[in-house]
């Protein structure tokens, strides 16, 4: 059995404190709705009464945080759970499956997403004069952390910001930099700085992800991308799979599949308008894929969507 000193004891209860605090603040903040986009740049709140389905959803480079409650990621082969007493940390985009596994009207989900931009984590390592890791990583773009007392005060200093929406555009970014800080020095420290340090793989990765976001739609020609990174077919292969748990035709494929998806709901369009807006050339292929991913035809999963989010009828 683990034996715990006084200071350790008051370290925790000050955590503890400082969790029931921010759980306060976000349910008092998420009372009218499951998501709050706040007036603070890529800061968002999230509330859940209930565990969720399983979901599609691409994790930007942030810290997402729990007060109460506690989520599942899938990436690939790999799961991580977070909860109050761990953080999640993506430092590239990477499309997961998400779930929601502990939540009740008594006790909801209360959590957060801070978006991290990666060019200020890289002028805070100047700035800070903190090395870039000395060996290349290839481990994934995300992982949990602990939480710490110092990364909780900062965060709730800036969630306190709302109540002051005049002081968001002048403290809002020296709070946020001290969270990178703590982030840069915490335990998935090296990770952050693997990816935002200029000229490593990691970066070179996080370039050809930003590729393949902002042409989706065009055909993929892996020569080409690794000579736009600098990487040669093989090291863009090795390390793009080992950071985002899949290749870049997959990464692609996830791309487009989930913008159609969102064009058939949305925007009401045909499964066969859709898949030719984002890529696809063939109708039946993109049947075929979005039902691997999806579990259900396009006609049949966007109405299903439509069922559920439709409100229920009075009798």
């Amino acid at each position: 059995m683990k034996k715990y000193t006084n200071s350790e004891s008051t370290k925790d209860s000050a955590i503890e404190r400082s969790l029931a605090a921010l759980g306060k603040c976000l349910a008092r903040l998420t009372v009218q709705g499951e998501l709050h986009e706040t007036a603070i740049p890529g800061l968002s709140l999230f509330r859940r009464d209930e565990p969720t389905p399983m979901i599609n959803s691409m994790y930007e480079p942030s810290i997402c945080m729990v007060a109460q409650g506690s989520k599942r990621v899938v990436l690939g082969e790999d799961v991580y759970v977070y909860d109050s007493q761990n953080y999640l940390i993506s430092s590239m985009n990477l499309p997961t499956v998400v779930q929601i596994i502990e939540a009740s009207p008594d006790r909801p989900y209360l959590g957060l997403k801070l978006e991290l931009n990666l060019r200020e984590v890289t002028q805070l390592m100047v700035d800070s004069h903190l090395p870039p890791p000395r060996t290349q990583q290839s481990g994934r773009g995300m992982a949990t952390g602990k939480v710490t007392l110092p990364l909780i005060t900062a965060i709730q200093r800036l969630i306190d910001l709302l109540a002051e929406e005049k002081d968001i555009p002048i403290l809002a970014p020296l709070i946020q930099r001290e969270i990178i800080y703590r982030l840069l020095v915490g335990d998935q420290g090296m990770r952050l700085r693997q990816i935002a340090s200029t000229g490593s793989q990691g970066h070179q990765i996080a370039r050809a992800i930003d590729w393949l976001k902002d042409n989706f739609a065009s055909p993929l020609r892996i020569d080409e991308l690794a000579r736009q990174v600098n990487m040669s077919t093989s090291t863009l292969h090795h390390h793009f799979r080992a950071l985002t748990a899949m290749s870049p035709l997959q990464y692609q494929k996830w791309l487009r599949l989930n913008e159609a998806r969102r064009l058939m709901l949305t925007e009401h369009l045909n499964a066969s308008v859709a898949a030719f807006q984002v890529g696809y050339e063939s109708p039946s292929q993109f049947t075929r894929e979005y039902g691997r991913l999806f579990g259900a035809s396009p006609l049949r999963d966007i109405s299903n969507l439509n069922e559920l989010a439709a409100p229920p009828r009075l009798l």
